[in-house]
């Protein structure tokens, strides 16, 4: 800067520059709680998924915190729970955090006899980043735009009353299994390799309804294509306000899907500890709450502790009703 310049000007200067120095010794003390190598994150499905986006974005703000390089990793296959047997086996020198949801970390343990992984005894959870609701949508073939409706004509037409979900032993399938038990209405689900091929037969016609994750059928439900009727949070979505809830709807039922990272056992405590301090500021700071809510997300900022008190809390909700399923692989 030029010796001329105004004294405010050098001023700002200098606290500017007093902050990054800050900020560049901040890093190197993550980096070296890390070993100075890159933080891997595994993902348990294909990029693009919900699953991924999410990695992602915490990935690239983590990289700025802690001052090294994240690698997001793609590790597709079991409906997750490949991801989960490799991530078990990471050695306690490797930097690695596996991003996973409740098919993996919850369904699995209770529906495979042998998943090559114990999701309690083998995984620390790290961090809760983000919620995701359920929604049941319609055909606009079927003559219904109210949950009541819909489940009399279910009651009316049993031999039609046909829920698609995007996977056998996924949460959607779960949470259809316990919309009919609520209801008292017999439902035959019907697995999808995946919500895009449950869609485009709902939306032809093929396919009366479906429950999917409520980002995946908002879209359509926006553009006339299909009739979403109700979503299982406890409050309505702010992304599609005019969708009511289950309970709004008469039906006394509620539940939540999540993304969270856990670190292997073999992990030391005090750098899950430190990663999990970094996620936590990471999930703070508005801009990754924005990038969320634009990609039609609900961030969460969770403490460790808190993240492990809402695992155990949705283990005791779930197990029951998978359980009570009877579902087998």
């Amino acid at each position: 800067m030029p010796t001329h310049a105004p004294a405010r000007w050098r001023s700002i200067t200098r606290r500017t520059l007093a902050r990054l120095a800050l900020l560049a010794c901040a890093a190197p003390a993550f980096a070296q709680n890390l070993d100075g190598g890159p933080l891997r994150i595994v993902v348990g499905y294909l990029p693009g998924g919900a699953t991924d986006r999410v990695a992602r974005i915490v990935g690239d703000k983590l990289a700025t915190k802690l001052g090294v390089a994240v690698l997001v990793e793609n590790k597709p296959g079991a409906g997750g729970r490949l991801a989960a047997q490799q991530a078990k086996a990471t050695p306690a020198n490797q930097n690695l955090l596996m991003l996973a949801n409740p098919a993996v970390m919850v369904v699995a343990p209770l529906v495979f006899k042998d998943n090559g992984y114990d999701a309690e005894r083998d995984f620390v959870p790290v961090s809760h980043v983000n919620d995701y609701e359920f929604g049941l949508a319609v055909s606009t073939a079927v003559p219904v735009r109210e949950l009541s409706h819909l489940l009399a004509w279910m009651r009316a037409n049993p031999e039609k009353a046909n829920v698609g979900v995007p996977a056998t032993g996924s949460l959607p399938h779960f949470f259809a299994l316990m919309l009919g038990e609520k209801a008292k209405v017999r439902t035959e689900v019907i697995g999808y390799k995946g919500s895009a091929p449950a869609i485009t037969d709902l939306i032809g016609g093929q396919l009366p309804m479906a429950v999917d994750t409520f980002d995946v059928l908002v879209p359509q439900h926006e553009a006339g294509k299909l009739r979403v009727l109700a979503v299982s949070g406890t409050q309505r979505s702010a992304f599609a306000p005019g969708v009511p809830t289950f309970k709004e709807a008469g039906l006394d039922l509620a539940a939540l899907g999540w993304n969270t990272f856990f670190a292997p056992a073999t992990m030391p405590a005090d750098k899950a500890a430190r990663l999990a301090t970094a996620i936590h500021e990471v999930m703070q700071d508005p801009d990754t709450q924005r990038k969320f809510t634009d990609a039609r997300m609900q961030p969460v900022v969770a403490t460790q502790a808190q993240t492990a008190a809402m695992l155990k809390a949705y283990r005791a909700q779930w197990a029951p009703a998978v359980q009570k399923s009877g579902y087998q692989p």
